[in-house]
C-alpha cells in the first residue's frame, strides 16, 4: 500500500558526524550539542490564533519566483541545473506520454503497479523539469509544454495512486481522498504556480487553484475540522509525515487567508507527533533506512516550511527526540557506507546526501560551508529542490569544522530496538563489521527476521538481509508473508520443527546478555518467543563479534525440545559459495571472501543451497544456505564462525572442482 518513489541511492559522504559535544553512541546515548532547559526542548504547541500572528499577509513557499533573476542566474551557473535544462530540451522532442484508464485499472485487476507508475513518473516529472527550465532561461519556450503538462494531470480522474485506490472509489469519482501521490502532485503544482506566477496564463493558474482546492485543500480542511476521518493523520509510519509535509506545504504556498494557513500549521504540529511516536526512544527507525530517508526526509521538509513561514518562531527540529531520529543513518551504518537492509530497504541503500548535509548544518555537527553548493540541485521533487537550492534554516547556521571520523565509535547499541551494530574502529587491521537484530515481528514494514544478522567485509555485505521485494498487491495484504524474502525463510534465522517465525509483535527476541569491550562484543538473545513451537524448551542465539586481528563473527544456536524435532539454521548471501570440506565453506563475490566454519553438535548435518525465487530488487537472486540436521533431535548446538579469507582460496577451489 505504500509508494516506492522514495529511494535516494546517492553516495553518503562524511555521514552525520556527531561532533559538537563529542558524544558517542555506545549504548544509545542521546544527541545534543549542549544541554538546554527542558522547557526549551519540549516547547508548548501554539494555538491557531497565536500561529496566525506569526504569518505574513500573503502565502509564500520554497524558492524564489522567476522574477528574481539574480537568484535564478546564480543557479544557471551550476552544472546540475545546466544538465536539467538540456534534459528539458530533449523532452520537448518526445511525445507526451498518454495514460489510458487501463493502466490505472491494472493494479486492481492483476496487482501490478509498475507500468502505470512508469508513465505517471514521466508525466509528473515534466512539470518539475519545465518549471525549472523556464525559471532558469526565462524565454518562454517551456511555458507551452508546461501548460500542457499541467492541463493533462489536472484532467486525470484522480491523483491517488492505483495501489491506494483498490476499491476504485477515487477513480470513479465516488470519493476524494488524500494519499502519498495526490499530496505530492498537489505540492508540485502549487510550487510551479508560485515560481512562474503570471508567466502562466490566468486560465492555467485558475485550473491549478481549482484542482488543488478540490483534491487537497478542501478534503484536508474537512479532516482536521472533524467532518471526515482519515487513518494517516494518526498513524505512526511514513505516510503521516509525507502526507502532512506535502499538504501543509501546499496550503502555505496557496492559501491567501493567514488563518487558514495557521490552521494547516497547527494540524502539522499536532498530527506529526504521531509520526515521531513511530520511532523507538533510541531513535531507531523500524521502517528501515530507505523509509527513514523518505519519511523523516519529509518531516524535515514540513519542519522547514513551517520554520520559514513563521520566521523561525516555530522550530520542529529543536527537540531531543527529533535529534535522536536525525542521527539514525550515522548510527545504523556498519562500515564504509554499508547499512543493514532491515525492513523494506535495499542492500546498498544510502540516505540522501543533501538531507544528511542539511541536518549536519542545522544541528552544527560538522559540515563544510563549501559543501553547501554541492547540495544545491534540481533532483527529486520540485518543492524539495527549491528548499535545498535556496537559503534555508541550515545554511543560515554558522558551520563548524567537520570531523574526519563519524564519531559513532566501535558500536551502536539500539537498546529499545534490540539492534547492535559492531565496527572495527579506526586504524584497525580488522575490516569486518556486523549488525545483529533482535526486536519483534510487528514492526513497520516488518519482515519476520528476529535474530538475523549482516556481515560486511570491506564494503561488501557477504552475509546479509536481502532487503525488500518489488511491490505488488500481495506485498501489503494478508498474503505478505507468502513471500520468501519477507518471511523468515529469507533471513539468517533458524527453521524450527519445520516452522518459520510468525508475524506479530508478540513474536520477539529477548535480550539475555550484552557485554561490550574494546575487543569483543557479545549479545545473547532468547529466540524461543519468536516461534510458535510448544515443544521447544530452549532456543538461544549468541552473537560474538571480535575486533582482534582480522576480525571474526560467531553465531551460536542452542536448542532443546521436549521430543525430537527437526532443526536447521541458515546463511543468506547474494554472493557465490563453495564447499571446502564437510565443515568449511567460502562465500565470496568479485571483491571479497569470507570463510565459514561450521561446528555442529547433536547429530549429522548437511548444507543445502536454495535460491529465493522472489521478485527482488537485487541483480541476482539471494541464496539460502541451510545447515540442517538430518534427523530430528532433542538437543543440538550449531556454531557458525565467519572470518576474512582470500579470493585466491575461492579461485583455487573453483579450479579444483565445479561450483556448488
Amino acid at each position: 500500500m505504500l509508494c516506492t518513489d522514495f529511494l535516494r541511492l546517492l553516495t553518503l559522504i562524511g555521514v552525520l558526524g556527531l561532533v559538537a559535544a563529542g558524544v558517542g553512541f555506545a549504548d544509545g546515548a542521546k544527541v545534543g550539542a549542549k544541554p538546554r532547559p527542558r522547557e526549551a526542548r519540549q516547547a508548548r504547541r501554539p494555538g491557531v490564533e497565536e500561529i496566525r500572528k506569526m504569518l505574513p499577509d500573503h502565502p509564500e513557499g520554497f524558492g524564489r519566483t522567476i522574477d528574481d533573476r539574480d537568484a535564478w542566474d546564480r543557479l544557471a551557473r551550476i552544472k546540475s541545473y545546466q544538465d536539467l535544462l538540456r534534459d528539458a530540451e530533449r523532452l520537448l522532442k518526445r511525445p507526451w506520454p498518454e495514460q489510458p484508464d487501463k493502466l490505472y485499472l491494472e493494479f486492481s485487476q492483476t496487482g501490478n503497479r509498475t507500468r502505470w507508475r512508469a508513465v505517471a513518473r514521466d508525466r509528473r516529472g515534466r512539470i518539475r523539469r519545465y518549471a525549472i527550465a523556464e525559471s532558469l532561461e526565462n524565454k518562454g519556450r517551456f511555458l507551452r509544454p508546461l501548460t500542457e503538462a499541467i492541463q493533462a494531470v489536472c484532467a486525470e480522474r484522480t491523483w491517488v495512486l492505483p495501489a491506494h485506490d483498490r476499491g476504485l472509489k477515487n477513480f470513479h469519482g465516488k470519493s476524494i481522498t488524500i494519499d502519498l501521490g495526490s499530496a505530492r502532485l498537489g505540492y508540485e503544482l502549487a510550487t510551479a504556480k508560485r515560481l512562474l506566477g503570471k508567466k502562466l496564463d490566468a486560465k492555467t493558474r485558475s485550473l491549478i487553484e481549482r484542482k488543488i482546492t478540490e483534491r487537497i485543500i478542501s478534503p484536508f480542511q474537512e479532516l482536521i475540522r472533524g467532518k471526515r476521518r482519515n487513518w494517516w493523520l494518526t498513524c505512526t509510519n511514513n505516510w503521516n509525515a509525507v502526507c502532512l509535509a506535502d499538504v501543509v506545504g501546499t496550503g502555505l504556498t496557496m492559501l491567501e487567508s493567514p488563518k487558514d494557513r495557521a490552521e494547516f500549521i497547527f494540524a502539522g504540529l499536532k498530527y506529526s507527533e504521531n509520526f515521531l511516536r513511530g520511532f523507538e526512544a533510541d531513535g531507531y527507525c523500524s521502517e528501515g533506512l530507505a523509509y527513514w530517508d523518505y519519511g523523516f526526509g519529509h518531516f524535515v521538509i514540513l519542519a522547514e516550511v513551517v520554520h520559514q513561514a513563521t520566521g523561525g518562531r516555530i522550530d520542529m527540529l529543536d527537540s531531543d527526540r527529533v535529534r535522536q531520529i536525525a542521527m539514525f543513518p550515522e548510527r545504523i551504518e556498519i562500515i564504509n557506507g554499508v547499512s543493514p537492509a532491515f525492513a523494506d530497504c535495499g542492500v546498498y541503500t544510502r540516505p540522501s546526501r543533501r538531507l544528511v548535509h542539511f541536518l549536519r548544518r542545522r544541528y552544527r555537527l560538522g559540515a563544510k560551508r563549501e559543501d553547501d553548493t554541492k547540495m544545491v540541485g534540481p533532483s527529486g521533487d520540485l518543492f524539495a529542490a527549491m528548499m535545498y537550492s535556496f537559503p534555508n534554516s541550515a545554511t543560515k547556521q554558522q558551520p563548524v569544522p567537520a570531523r574526519k571520523d563519524h564519531g559513532v565509535g566501535l558500536r551502536t547499541w539500539f537498546n529499545k530496538a534490540g539492534v547492535l551494530i559492531c565496527r572495527p574502529g579506526a586504524k584497525a587491521r580488522c575490516r569486518l563489521g556486523a549488525a545483529f537484530k533482535g526486536g519483534h515481528n510487528g514492526e513497520h514494514h516488518n519482515h519476520n527476521d528476529v535474530g538475523s544478522y549482516v556481515v560486511v567485509l570491506g564494503s561488501r555485505p557477504l552475509l546479509l538481509d536481502p532487503g525488500y521485494e518489488v511491490y505488488t498487491a500481495r506485498t501489503f495484504s494478508k498474503r505478505r508473508y507468502e513471500s520468501n524474502v519477507l518471511n523468515s525463510f529469507g533471513h539468517s534465522v533458524p527453521r524450527v520443527a519445520g516452522r518459520l517465525q510468525p508475524a506479530g509483535r508478540k513474536y520477539h527476541g529477548k535480550v539475555l546478555k550484552r557485554e561490550f569491550t574494546r575487543d569483543v562484543d557479545t549479545l545473547v538473545l532468547d529466540l524461543r518467543p519468536a516461534y510458535d513451537v510448544p515443544d521447544m524448551k530452549k532456543l538461544r542465539r549468541t552473537f560474538i563479534y571480535s575486533r582482534r586481528g582480522e576480525g571474526c563473527v560467531e553465531v551460536i544456536d542452542e536448542v532443546e525440545f521436549a521430543s525430537p524435532q527437526t532443526f536447521e539454521t541458515a546463511l543468506i548471501t547474494l554472493g557465490k559459495w563453495r564447499k571446502i570440506d564437510d565443515r568449511t565453506l567460502v562465500i565470496y563475490d568479485d571483491q571479497e571472501c569470507v570463510e565459514v566454519r561450521l561446528d555442529v553438535q547433536g547429530g549429522a548435518f548437511v548444507v543445502e543451497a536454495q535460491e529465493i525465487r522472489e521478485d527482488v530488487r537485487t541483480k541476482s537472486l539471494p541464496v539460502r544456505l541451510s545447515v540442517r540436521l538430518t534427523k530430528p533431535v532433542k538437543a543440538a548446538r550449531i556454531a557458525v564462525k565467519i572470518t576474512p579469507s582470500s579470493l585466491k582460496r575461492a579461485a583455487s577451489e573453483q579450479k579444483r572442482k565445479p561450483p556448488e
